[in-house]
């Protein structure tokens, strides 16, 4: 054995040291992506960026696990707008430009051509990567030189980056075209509209978290599909609704589709094209979706203290600080959105869901039953965690409960409204129910107090009491219940939620007293009709007309007695 022997093995062992060394850094080593996904992934948490990537992708790009036009594609067709929904599907290139352009060019062209578009580009980190990589450990931003690493680690797992390459820029035509490509792009071809496994690309961690939320919200008894409600599945949950497949009015059915598109794109908290992150951790960025008539949880957090004091004294905060570090650099001194929700046992990620026991929807079947489960009691001490932040364990797991009982007292009050009303539909009593009330359009169903309603009618299809119920449970539970859980008195007890039910409440039993009381009326006239003898035939047997109450005993006596003179007149006349 000699010294060249020795080298050979030497050079060997230097070899697959370097191999070692360049596999442990192609490690994707994302500790805040759950164990479940890796595991629902068939993956191992050692697996490279390229690997999870590619893993992450074929599922939210599979339609049997949530992508596309879902179950009901039949019953309805894409309007134009869709393409910007679900770009996936449904986003084609325009005809009408027939350029040819290369990277430096997109810039140059819509400086002219969409203004907007470039200066808030041009504001962006993604025009700015030389200033990322210049910052120093004083600036609150400076996390993201850390980021912009493991993004390039990213893309050169992916074999998008050479060895040495570094990002120059994120460009127009890096996102709209393809990341970090050479070529020229032909716009009647080439162009795409982004979705989020694109910016996934870069942004893996956060793809791979958002995703997640697959995985981890798995209810113990199915009161919601796996996943659901998250944003990871929001666009899953809009086309599976039988009303949006089933309306003809398609740009009002649409309308659901302007929020339930997060798991489509990026840009509905990110928004174009500054794509700010200092943007999507204030309240603001949460408002447009998480609000109105069944999630009012933007109403219900900015008149709360918390949002008080977020519009009151947000303007001193440094917004720019991650959520990790929001109160003790940023100088943040009130919760946020994104600080409770993105927040789980001391870490902060893109899946929200991993504390969710109500889900906003108390009706639920199931829901309520399941709030004192393991499972639930898990999720509260997660909560309580959070809360603790701020306020002592006893105050936070006070309120807690308090939240809780408030919400089966909502429930208690419309579960009785509803069996009420339902009891009616049972026995054929609602308003026009036997003479005027249409099948809703499929794949509808006939059914009482259904989603449907709230967006479809028809002639006495719902009954205005049913409607009534419906909204107690889709509208003024959910208020009730967001109110409590953002501690918005007036959000809970008397502007919404409690107040407004109440109302409901007693409308529905006034209704419901009308309806009987009418029925009995009926019965009564229906059972006097049997065996009188109508006033239109004297010398018939037919029963043709009603005679009750004291008007009708007037009207016999005085038919008889006219029927009495006529007698005796005739037989004086003979």
């Amino acid at each position: 054995m000699g010294a060249e022997y020795w080298l050979k093995v030497c050079k060997g062992a230097v070899g697959i040291g370097v191999g070692l060394m360049l596999a442990a850094g192609a490690q994707a080593n994302f500790p805040s992506v759950p164990k479940e996904t890796y595991k629902a992934l068939n993956l191992e948490q050692s697996a490279s960026p390229k690997q999870l990537h590619e893993a992450v992708t074929k599922r939210y790009k599979d339609p049997e696990q949530g992508a596309g036009r879902g179950t009901l594609a039949k019953y309805w067709e894409p309007i134009p707008m869709s393409m910007y929904f679900d770009p996936a599907s449904y986003y084609k290139p325009p005809t009408s430009m027939k350029e040819v352009a290369e990277r430096q060019e997109c810039v140059k062209c819509h400086t002219d051509e969409s203004p907007i578009w470039v200066n808030a580009w041009k504001k962006s980190t993604h025009a700015n990567l030389d200033k990322v990589r210049n910052l120093k450990p004083s600036d609150p931003t400076y996390y993201k030189k850390a980021k912009l690493e493991d993004v390039e680690k990213n893309l050169r797992s992916m074999g998008r980056l050479g060895a040495n390459e570094k990002l120059k820029e994120v460009g127009c035509i890096d996102c709209h075209v393809d990341i970090n490509t050479k070529k020229k792009a032909d716009h009647m071809k080439d162009l795409r509209m982004p979705t989020a496994d694109v910016c996934g690309t870069c942004h893996l961690q956060e793809f791979a978290e958002r995703e997640s939320e697959r995985d981890t919200l798995i209810w113990p008894n199915k009161q919601w599909p796996q996943g659901r409600p998250s944003h990871a599945l929001d666009w899953k949950a809009n086309v599976e609704v039988a009303v949006f497949a089933a309306m003809p009015q398609r740009e009002i059915a649409e309308g659901c589709s302007m929020c339930h598109t997060n798991q489509n794109k990026c840009d509905s908290c990110h928004t174009r094209h500054e794509f700010s992150v200092a943007e999507s951790r204030k309240p603001e960025a949460c408002a447009t979706c998480h609000s109105g008539v069944d999630h009012n949880n933007w109403e219900a957090y900015s008149m709360s203290k918390h949002g008080k004091i977020v519009s009151m004294m947000g303007d001193k905060w440094n917004w720019e600080a991650p959520l990790k570090d929001a109160y003790s650099k940023g100088g943040q001194t009130a919760p946020t959105c994104a600080g409770c929700h993105f927040e789980y046992e001391g870490k902060y990620s893109h899946n929200v869901v991993r504390k969710i026991r109500w889900a906003n929807y108390p009706a639920v079947p199931g829901i309520a039953e399941n709030i004192n489960s393991e499972w639930s009691e898990a999720r509260l001490d997660s909560w309580v965690k959070t809360c603790t932040q701020c306020h002592s364990e006893r105050f936070a797991r006070s309120y807690l409960e308090f939240m809780d009982k408030g919400t089966l007292h909502g429930i208690a009050k419309f579960k009785e409204a509803h069996g009420v009303a339902e009891k009616l539909y049972k026995e054929g009593l609602l308003t026009g129910q036997k003479t005027n009330r249409p099948l809703p359009l499929p794949p509808d169903k006939e059914m009482f107090a259904g989603f449907t309603q709230l967006y479809w009618s028809k002639d006495n299809n719902p009954a205005a009491i049913e409607l009534k119920v419906l909204e107690m449970g889709e509208n003024d539970l959910p208020k009730l219940h967001v109110g409590l859980a953002h501690v918005n008195p007036g959000g809970w007890t008397y502007t919404e939620g409690w107040g407004p039910m109440n109302r409901a409440y007693v409308e529905v039993m006034d209704e419901n007293t009308k309806i009987r009381e009418m029925a009995a009326l009926q019965a009564r006239v229906a059972k006097m009709e049997k065996g009188r003898t109508s006033f239109l035939d004297l010398d018939g047997n037919s029963e043709k007309l009603s005679l009750g109450g004291l008007g009708g005993g007037m009207l016999l006596a005085g038919t008889l007695a006219l029927a009495g003179w006529r007698r005796r007149e005739r037989s004086e006349r003979q």
